[in-house]
């Protein structure tokens, strides 16, 4: 049944809207490579799912102290990931039609771990950006997920109280930090296993169930 109470739905980018989370890791290897440490950055990358890049090379500097600054470090993978993202053009079948029919019903954003001219690259494909009036990077908040910043946020600029809001994540982080928002977390086992998800609301594997749920 879809929930009376929702006037807003924020949908998570990497590993909703975009198939990134592979592409993310292709883009840090192919980095660590160029800068001498393809065997031995250390980096774990499942344990960084939903957060920030920052939260890598924070921990890869700490690990390292290599000679580039942070923001070196994060332009560079950047800027790698956008050449990856639009020669792939990984947009998850099925979800623009989503987005679309979720966004004649209920008041829409993105909130992303990612960085702007990422989140600009992304919903430059498919003409999704017309669907998202409200945009929140990682880079507009103080604390990135698992905090609740990124939502509460996103719930600020929408004008709508947080717990109105229903979010679509694939992350943990990210369900860990849509419930510290006080909202309604919908996971989708694009990216981890219906087991690590269990703390959202609802579990999904497919965007028609999404449908379901709201419309």
């Amino acid at each position: 049944m879809p929930d009376p109470t929702f006037s807003a739905v924020i949908f998570d980018m990497d590993g909703v809207i975009i198939d990134s989370e592979p592409r993310h890791e292709r883009a840090f290897l192919d980095v660590f490579e160029q800068m001498g440490y393809g065997q031995t950055h250390g980096i774990h990358f499942e344990q960084y799912l939903g957060r920030s890049d920052r939260a890598v090379w924070i921990d890869f500097i700490a690990k390292h102290n290599p000679k580039w600054t942070l923001d070196e470090l994060t332009a560079w993978k950047q800027n790698h990931l956008i050449e990856i993202i639009r020669r792939d053009q990984p947009i998850f079948d099925g979800l623009p039609e989503l987005v679309a029919k979720v966004a004649a019903r209920y008041r829409t954003a993105v909130a992303s771990g990612s960085v702007h001219p990422v989140i600009d690259e992304v919903l430059a494909m498919k003409s999704l950006r017309q669907f998202f009036p409200v945009v929140v990077s990682a880079q507009d908040v103080a604390q990135g997920k698992p905090a609740p910043d990124i939502f509460l946020r996103a719930a600020t600029l929408l004008g709508v109280a947080p717990e109105t809001c229903c979010v679509v994540e694939d992350s943990a982080a990210g369900v860990t930090a849509a419930r510290a928002a006080g909202m309604t977390a919908i996971a989708i086992t694009n990216t981890l296993p219906a087991g690590k998800l269990t703390h959202a609301h609802h579990v999904v594997r497919a965007y028609e169930e999404i449908e379901r749920l709201l419309l």
